[in-house]
């Protein structure tokens, strides 16, 4: 009787013991993430596309999880710099960084990256645009399929104008020069403003270019934009055909903005990043401003962002060989 009433207290003792300790190991795992600021490391320097949409999204993101989402810009070529600052951070959800359409594009622009982004843990994408086809507004072009007509009818006579080889708006107009089949000239220029102006003084019969870098003239009657690189009609633009309908079947080109982890971030931070993604990006107000710069607030799952930059690696690859571009 006496062993008995001993055994009790020592048994309850011991249950107590081992409950405590599996109380504060559970809390331990199960940690609230973010418990410091984050940062999210871009491979564009301040003022673009990539850095506007991703500093709206950062600024929400402080205010829904309490902690400051920095943005760190960190240009260079092929995206590299960036890449490296997250590859080689802790996999703790501290470090993140962009992944675009244009990590796509170095992987089958460089022989040798030193990263290789199928390895990246995807978190969501965050923001989907186009590019469009434009001309001077008293241009005789009033459709696509009319400039597509003429460079049948005068091969070689016509340019394009596109910014720096191998960009995804030079590499755009590549695409369209293949799928149209057409013998057309496509002449780089250094920046957006001189495609603009080899438009409109007549050097060029079109340009291929994101929305932001000729809206001024759009909105002032100098340039007219023909057609969309999307696969469906912007909701941004309901009113502009794709080129698909305007003459170029099959033509597609979606850019993209999207946020990557290490490889080995739990499981457990990257559904809750992109869970506060979801949410952030489905407010009116940052839809409205994502617009403003022709930008549709879109996120993913990780599994269609990873899908989305295979298919993009293997669909460049091949304009580049085609075009002959020398890789880097």
């Amino acid at each position: 009787m006496s062993k008995q009433i001993f055994a009790g207290p020592k048994r309850a003792l011991a249950v107590a013991a081992a409950l405590m300790t599996l109380g504060f190991g559970t809390s331990a795992a199960q940690a609230k993430w973010p418990e410091k600021p984050v940062r999210i490391v871009l491979p564009f320097g301040p003022g673009g596309v990539a850095d506007v949409t991703a500093r709206i999204m950062a600024d929400r993101l402080s205010k829904k999880l309490g902690q400051q989402f920095v943005i760190e810009n960190m240009p260079g070529p092929g995206g590299i710099n960036a890449a490296r600052a997250v590859i080689g951070a802790p996999p703790d959800g501290y470090t993140m960084g962009l992944v675009t359409n244009g990590t796509a594009i170095s992987v089958a622009a460089f022989n040798h990256l030193p990263f290789d982004p199928t390895q990246f843990q995807m978190v969501s994408t965050i923001g989907l645009f186009d590019l469009v086809f434009a001309v001077k507004a008293d241009a005789p072009y009033k459709t696509l399929k009319d400039v597509v007509d003429a460079a049948k009818a005068n091969p070689g006579k016509l340019n394009i104008a596109t910014i720096a080889v191998g960009g995804t708006q030079n590499l755009g107009a590549e695409l369209f020069k293949s799928q149209a089949d057409v013998n057309i000239v496509i002449v780089p220029y250094k920046n957006s403003p001189d495609v603009v102006v080899s438009v409109l003084r007549g050097d060029a019969a079109m340009l291929v270019e994101f929305p932001p870098g000729i809206q001024g003239q759009v909105n002032d009657g100098k340039l007219r934009v023909l057609a969309t690189s999307s696969p469906q009609r912007s909701t941004l633009k309901p009113d502009v055909p794709t080129a698909a309908e305007s003459g170029v079947p099959g033509y597609e080109v979606t850019s993209w903005n999207a946020i990557f982890a290490p490889k080995g971030t739990p499981k457990e931070i990257v559904d809750a990043m992109n869970a506060a993604i979801r949410e952030v990006l489905a407010m009116p107000d940052v839809k409205e401003a994502y617009a403003k710069v022709g930008v549709t607030a879109q996120p993913s799952t990780p599994d269609e962002l990873m899908a989305r930059l295979k298919a993009d690696i293997v669909k460049w690859n091949a304009v580049i060989e085609k075009a002959h571009i020398p890789k880097k």
